[in-house]
């Protein structure tokens, strides 16, 4: 195993793996977004009545802001 503090193309392939590894995290990342938002519209179509209340929260929390 090259050591990474010699000069060489070893930091090329850190970067690359770097890289990998980004996207990796960004496909797991997009991956968890779905499927929270998909749990999310279940929850709201198995009950409405929470669902309606908890819009009119969002709502109320984002008059509150505006000036």
């Amino acid at each position: 195993m090259p050591d990474p503090r010699q000069p060489g193309d070893s930091g090329k392939t850190a970067a690359a793996g770097s890289k990998a590894a980004e996207a990796e995290r960004l496909r797991r990342r997009a991956r968890f977004l779905r499927e929270l938002n998909e749990a999310k519209e279940l929850r709201d179509r198995v009950q409405p009545r929470r669902a309606r209340a908890e819009r009119m929260r969002h709502a109320m929390r984002m008059r509150s802001f505006r000036l």
